[in-house]
């Protein structure tokens, strides 16, 4: 076991991709214990743990984010949030993260909307005067509105691991988001304040009634999704298809950016993002098998239990874990390894499975901005040119207010749970 967990440490510490990382260190620990035989099972497991209906609306809704791109979804809503915030003190600052509320009721993902974002608001931001680092920062912080404004990656993928509704996951994380929204505003204004930033001129209500009209079908996607979700129109799985469906209509007979020449470019980088994810569901469902064979996940339980009998202590300790661990892991990895482990331990707290959900979601997705793994913080710093070094001090007090985000969501359980019991 030592052996084993010194490889795993090494391997990470090397930067091999976590899906390798993972399904070489089942192989390593299969052939030191002499469980030759076992190894026969590593493949079916490997498959099985993509053997789920609900898992087809990650290729789904990484397709709509592609088709918005390539639509002008995307920078009508971005047009829509400068036309409403642009002329604030810190405006283009407010517009970023408004945008990737907006988005992130769309796209999903963490990774993939900051790497779009910090492409499109790092250099408008800079141009505009702001410094890039802290343009960076903002960008790359906003991006954790991708696994809690529904729809989630994170939330389905959790969902499926833990038998929670996925549908009551998407509502759940609503009241989170927006509260983490208007803390990074918060932030923001209060930076604003500081630095005596100056103030853009404010836009005719005719050219803001404009901008809605303009932005109406692009915001019908995520109200399509939602309405439909809530009223059991459709699932959520069969929702990504929808917005996909809905994506496409609107980006090809309404805005008509969308070209079929465009078809094959947006397939292909569905494949290859929907390639990586699903093959680090099925390297961590195979790792996640070794553990629950070695009963590390029951011992880890018992021994969490002998700790407190407190529910809040005890939620206190699981954030501090998760916040240690999603600075090593993969929030996908980790969420997989992870729930199985936790979840038996629920009903002894009388934790909610869908508070659970939205707490473990978000530390996880703050792992994106906490080094030394930080892959939010290494897409933002590679595609903007700002230092590793610099982006993580300039990103600090962002994080300590994504933080104290994750702490009132964990001890005010109606903010998460609020919206499914209503529905």
């Amino acid at each position: 076991m030592i052996t084993t967990l010194l490889s795993f440490i090494v391997l990470l510490l090397l930067r091999v991709p976590i899906a390798f990382v993972l399904g070489m260190i089942t192989v390593l620990y299969i052939i030191l214990t002499g469980s030759i035989g076992a190894l026969v099972t590593v493949p079916q497991r490997l498959f099985s743990g993509l053997e789920n209906y609900s898992l087809l609306a990650i290729p789904l809704f990484m397709m709509a984010g592609e088709i918005m791109n390539s639509g002008g979804i995307t920078k009508r809503l971005i047009m829509f949030a400068q036309a409403l915030f642009g002329h604030f003190r810190g405006g283009l600052a407010y517009v970023n993260v408004i945008s990737n509320m907006l988005l992130a009721s769309i796209i999903g993902s963490a990774n993939a909307q900051i790497a779009m974002m910090s492409r499109t608001m790092v250099p408008a931001m800079e141009k505009e005067g702001y410094d890039r680092a802290f343009s960076a920062a903002t960008t790359a912080s906003a991006g954790l509105l991708g696994p809690i404004i529904p729809p989630s990656m994170l939330f389905i993928i959790y969902g499926v691991t833990s038998g929670t509704s996925i549908g009551s996951m998407f509502l759940a994380g609503i009241i989170p988001g927006i509260l983490l929204s208007l803390s990074f505003m918060g932030l923001i204004a209060f930076t604003g304040y500081k630095q005596q930033w100056t103030s853009a001129q404010r836009k005719s209500l005719k050219e803001v009634g404009k901008s809605f009209i303009i932005v109406i079908p692009a915001l019908s996607v995520p109200l399509i999704l939602i309405l439909g979700i809530i009223t059991g129109v459709f699932t959520p799985t069969e929702s990504a298809a929808v917005a996909c469906g809905v994506a496409f209509i609107t980006g090809f007979f309404i805005y008509r950016e969308l070209k079929l020449k465009d078809v094959p470019r947006i397939m292909i980088n569905t494949a290859i993002t929907t390639a990586t994810v699903t093959l680090l569901i099925g390297m961590a469902n195979v790792f996640g098998w070794l553990l629950s064979i070695e009963r590390i996940p029951q011992t880890l339980a018992d021994w969490m239990v002998t700790l407190t009998d407190h529910p809040l202590l005890f939620l206190l300790l699981i954030n501090v874990f998760l916040l240690l661990v999603g600075m090593v892991l993969d929030g996908i990895a980790a969420l997989i390894i992870l729930v199985p482990i936790f979840i038996p331990i629920l009903a002894t707290y009388g934790i909610d499975p869908i508070h659970f959900g939205v707490i473990i979601c978000l530390n996880l997705a703050i792992g994106l901005l906490t080094p030394p793994i930080g892959a939010g913080l290494f897409i933002s710093s590679s595609i903007t040119k700002v230092k590793m070094e610099t982006l993580v001090r300039v990103n600090m007090p962002f994080l300590l207010v994504a933080i104290g985000g994750l702490l009132v969501i964990t001890y005010w359980p109606q903010l998460v749970t609020w919206l499914p019991e209503l529905f």
